[in-house]
């Protein structure tokens, strides 16, 4: 499965926004490339909310484990519920975590730097693995979507400021 395939099925989400940064915008030039997903029912970019899953494409300065830095390399990153964390890994979130080969491709693991916060994480999802990340990133949207709902159906920047489409 690509990336382009996943950010295509993203897209298809009812309410999902993706986001990828590029020259010209606001965002750092090491974000370039990369792709970060929302539940945006409004279609504009949620402030101070962390997006529901990324696709990275190459090492950043505290994350290197997963060796993205070659070409053709990138790896699709998702947060789930504790539960679900522990059924994919057979650890606990914040638990110990075994020593892993984090490069591997086409591997489901937990994320190398995020795994603690629950977050998951695939390199080059393939054969093996493209289901599962599918599912997951559905999981994720639709969690996402909840929590905006709980939240009364806006993201707020202040008290004073709601249905501005950002959170506090």
């Amino acid at each position: 499965m690509s990336m382009e395939q996943i950010i295509a099925t993203v897209r298809g989400f009812d309410g999902a926004l993706v986001f990828v940064p590029g020259p010209g915008g606001d965002s750092p030039e090491i974000a370039w490339g990369d792709a970060f997903f929302y539940y945006a029912p409004d279609g504009r970019m949620p402030q101070h909310v962390q997006p529901y899953a990324t696709i990275v494409t190459k090492d950043y300065p505290d994350d290197t484990a997963s060796d993205l830095d070659p070409p053709g390399r990138w790896r699709v990153n998702v947060h789930v519920d504790r539960a679900t964390f522990r059924e994919l890994t057979g650890e606990e979130p914040r638990g110990p975590h075994r020593p892993r080969n984090f490069a591997a491709a086409d591997v489901l693991l937990p994320h190398p730097v995020y795994g603690a916060l629950g977050w998951v994480a695939v390199v080059n999802p393939g054969e093996e693995s493209e289901g599962l990340v599918v599912a997951l990133l559905r999981a994720a949207h639709d969690a996402a979507r909840a929590r905006f709902e709980r939240r009364g159906g806006a993201y707020f920047t202040s008290p004073d400021q709601p249905g501005d489409g950002t959170s506090p």
